[in-house]
């Protein structure tokens, strides 16, 4: 082969090159956009059907602790007789069990939400156990010191609760 057909060779093929190279980053372009628009419907179906899930379980943690806010429970569970420490147990009881109710939401939640629930919970707990610890001598007194304790504080579900709020708001 001679100089002048190498280049006439090379003429022929640099646009044939040119064109393959342009075609294929437009059809991978393209693919890209259709692979990113298809997880992009696939997640806006998947939200359709996780959403309601989703309130579902912080409607419920919403629940939990309101029942768990010191006086409310206070209120609702009653000594069942004077001794303070069944009392205290009693309502450490409640707690619990409200808990391990609804221990399988934590699924659909945030871990930072989640973990700001437990915080409530075991604060709560402490609460408690700090008013036993006092000098009442009955389940009567011990519920005044659980109260009087809290009074003129935020209770740790309130707090929760405004964490739940802000969470839930980032949602929409």
């Amino acid at each position: 082969m001679t100089g002048d057909q190498i280049f006439q060779l090379f003429a022929y093929l640099l646009p044939s090159v040119v064109t393959g190279a342009i075609a294929f980053y437009f059809f991978r372009m393209h693919t890209n956009n259709e692979e990113g628009r298809r997880r992009f419907l696939l997640h806006k179906d998947s939200q359709k059907d996780t959403l309601p899930i989703r309130l579902q379980a912080y409607e419920r943690m919403v629940l939990f602790l309101e029942r768990i806010a010191i006086n409310n429970l206070v209120v609702r569970v009653a000594p069942q007789g004077q001794d303070k420490t069944k009392y205290e147990n009693l309502l450490i009881k409640q707690i619990e069990q409200e808990f391990e109710h609804n221990l399988s939401q934590q699924i659909y939640m945030t871990d930072e939400c989640w973990n700001v629930i437990k915080a409530a919970k075991s604060t709560t707990i402490k609460i408690i156990r700090s008013a036993a610890m006092s000098q009442s001598e009955t389940a009567d007194k011990l519920r005044e010191d659980i109260l009087n304790q809290t009074l003129d504080k935020q209770s740790p579900s309130a707090t929760a609760l405004s964490y739940i709020k802000k969470e839930l708001s980032a949602l929409w």
